[in-house]
């Protein structure tokens, strides 16, 4: 654990219970937890404080926000220099088709979530935006058809 604090039991539940839904009232909340409001508010600004919850987001629907496809992107810079690694996570940072981006093992650099509106838009992405990267070696694109899970949530691991 990286800081002094140690997460109990109830800690656990109001993490869960934020997870699935981040709007809940302190009062509803404290009756999922079966605990009275006020230590409920307490124990959650102090989760806020320790680190545990980074941020409050809304979850917006892709399809409705006009992004007709997902796609998983690897990449393959054309060096491993800091610097070239340092442009490509540069460059990332101000391309809002990219939602993530994970520097990975094996044969592949890089892997990108990206959103566009229909496969033109996908064509004109690649073309324009990461064909404009000078740090580019290769890529391969896998296209989503459909998500079965995406729960948004990471899972709670409490050290013994």
């Amino acid at each position: 654990m990286e800081n002094g604090y140690k997460l109990d039991e109830t800690d656990i539940r109001i993490l869960k219970e934020l997870q699935k839904n981040s709007q809940l009232t302190i009062k509803e909340l404290a009756a999922k937890v079966h605990l009275s409001p006020s230590p409920t508010f307490e124990r959650q600004k102090r989760l806020e404080r320790e680190g545990y919850i980074t941020k409050y987001m809304a979850v917006v629907d892709a399809k409705k926000a006009g992004n007709g496809i997902l796609v998983l992107c690897n990449i393959r810079l054309k060096q491993h220099s800091e610097e070239m690694i340092q442009q490509f996570i540069d460059a990332v940072q101000e391309i809002d088709e990219i939602t993530e981006c994970f520097n990975t093992s094996g044969d592949y650099d890089f892997l990108i979530k990206v959103y566009a509106q229909d496969m033109h838009a996908y064509q004109q992405f690649m073309q324009h935006k990461l064909g404009a990267m000078s740090c580019l070696g290769s890529l391969h694109s896998v296209f989503v058809m459909s998500e079965t899970k995406n729960t948004r949530g990471v899972p709670i691991v409490v050290e013994k």
